[in-house]
């Protein structure tokens, strides 16, 4: 099955490198909010055009090179299989980490997927606000941090609307060793001293930051 190993193994490497390059954690983008993506890879983020997200991509593509260079047969169920790990391989990692090995805030795993938030008015001027936010703390600690919001896509154009709840911050949050817990937060903000028309907006999947000192 494999016709060259020095090939076998420079795929190895060229693909490791790659996903290094854009490993997920301890931020879920760490090259920037991204535009556009290919295999999970960052080609351009909100500044522009990630060099370093190109850079990985361009590796993994050699890293296939190589692995179809490096095989006998299977060239196509191959490249299908490092396709599929260049996508899961990096969560799957962090999930094991975050089980095993992490202490403090990189214990805390938040279920995006899960959150959902509802802003409605008041009055004339005071937005009412609540989020609820999924956290669970994988380590044998307590763990205490506080959240700030923002948002994920914002153009010019936009609206922001979960960025107001930091209005009504700091929000500390607390979790004890293997809890998991369902956060709600409630604000009030006054959004005559903002500037800010009337709104009232819900949804689900809600950006936030995990902030330690």
């Amino acid at each position: 099955m494999i016709k060259n190993k020095k090939y076998l193994i420079l795929a190895m490497l060229f693909f490791f490198i790659s996903i290094t390059l854009n490993f997920p954690f301890p931020h879920e983008s760490p090259l920037g909010q991204e535009r556009s993506s290919a295999f999970g890879f960052p080609l351009t983020t909100m500044d522009g055009v990630s060099y370093i997200g190109v850079s990985g991509f361009v590796l993994f593509i050699i890293s296939l090179f190589f692995l179809v260079k490096s095989l006998k047969i299977y060239h196509k169920r191959m490249v299908l299989i490092a396709m599929v790990l260049v996508v899961f391989l990096p969560l799957e990692m962090v999930n094991a980490y975050q089980k095993t090995f992490a202490t403090g805030i990189y214990a805390v795993e938040y279920e995006r997927g899960e959150s959902f938030y509802r802003f409605e008015m008041k009055d004339d001027t005071t937005l009412y606000a609540v989020c609820h936010l999924p956290f669970e703390n994988h380590s044998n600690q307590t763990v205490q941090f506080n959240i700030e919001f923002y948002e994920k896509y914002l153009f010019e154009e936009d609206y922001p609307i979960l960025s107001l709840m930091n209005e009504g911050g700091p929000y500390e949050v607390t979790l004890h060793g293997k809890e998991r817990q369902m956060v709600r937060i409630e604000t009030e903000i006054d959004l005559s001293k903002l500037g800010r028309d009337s709104l009232s907006a819900e949804g689900w999947g809600i950006n936030l930051m995990i902030v330690d000192e």
